[in-house]
């Protein structure tokens, strides 16, 4: 039989079995269809030869055959046993077929195992807890090329000023570098989903910046409960004040220093934001030093977010 017959038909019998399982809309199963965007998308990831590769969601393994033809390893995360099973039958007996270890559970309560870089289609509604838990994860990664709904992927890259710029936008370019890579029409998947996708590429900050990440978090979400209104305002609110109350006499506690009586939270807050110039700022608009030079001030006049 000619070489080209062999293919051909080698790809139908792929295309039936694929078509033959029913995918769950609940799980976020879209498969990506076209080879040229595969291609493009491990392109744009860079695998050594060395490289343990982390894929989440392979679903049927368009990307995850791909990428064992370049890699030392791929550890393939997938919560669906169909699909598991599938991805397993797909490359069993291939010369790459040793390199495949599939992790079948969720990923946001598996230990990740060490990997060079994650490059995944991803079940849209984990997005934002797997980037943190991404960005979190040591020891480091060097690059991360991922698959989002389109506005999220936006979020992630807005500027101070854009719409979209919120919490999630100066979180994750505090930990790491993050860059818009193209943009993928509904098309190209298995089914069509409803919204319009991107591909983003994420590159941890190593050494990551030298403060507290949760005490930082804990700022940020005060200043953009309300990212239009100003901070005094957002700090105005009696649950605000009574965190910070609670922390600054649990601060105390833990240094085993007395607490002052007289600590009146919501003129030392007010008292600093003054200072600092921040009272009349919208989160909207503030920028990462902005959010750092705040955080110093607070810390080292014993307000806390944590």
């Amino acid at each position: 039989m000619p070489k080209e017959r062999i293919a051909k038909k080698s790809r139908t019998h792929e295309a039936v079995r694929a078509e033959g399982i029913q995918f769950k809309h609940d799980l976020g199963q879209h498969i990506l269809k076209n080879p040229l965007i595969v291609n493009a998308i491990i392109d744009k990831a860079a695998i050594k030869p060395t490289d343990t590769v982390l894929e989440v969601g392979p679903g049927t393994g368009n990307m995850s055959v791909k990428m064992m033809e370049k890699a030392k390893k791929l550890v393939a995360c997938e919560l669906d046993p169909r699909m598991a099973a599938e991805l397993q039958k797909r490359v069993q007996g291939t010369a790459d077929g040793h390199k495949l270890h599939i992790i079948v559970g969720d990923v946001l309560k598996a230990d990740l195992p060490y990997f060079d870089c994650c490059v995944a289609n991803l079940p849209y509604q984990i997005s934002s807890p797997f980037v943190f838990k991404l960005l979190l994860h040591r020891p480091f990664f060097r690059v991360a090329v991922l698959m989002f709904q389109r506005e999220f992927a936006m979020r992630l890259v807005a500027k101070p000023g854009d719409k979209l710029y919120c919490r999630l936008s100066l979180n994750t370019q505090l930990l790491a570098r993050v860059d818009h890579l193209m943009k993928i029409g509904k098309n190209n998947f298995r089914p069509p989903p409803k919204v319009e996708s991107s591909v983003v590429r994420i590159e941890p900050k190593n050494p990551p910046p030298p403060i507290n990440f949760q005490e930082w978090d804990g700022l940020v979400r005060v200043v953009f409960v309300r990212k239009n209104k100003t901070v005094a305002a957002n700090f105005a609110s009696k649950a605000v004040m009574e965190m910070i109350e609670t922390n600054y006499r649990t601060h105390c506690s833990m240094k085993g220093e007395m607490v002052d009586e007289g600590f009146d939270v919501k003129q030392k807050v007010n008292k600093l934001l003054e200072e600092g110039g921040y009272g009349e700022k919208r989160g909207r608009t503030m920028d990462m030093d902005d959010f750092l030079n705040l955080l110093n001030l607070f810390n080292s006049n014993g307000i806390h977010f944590t």
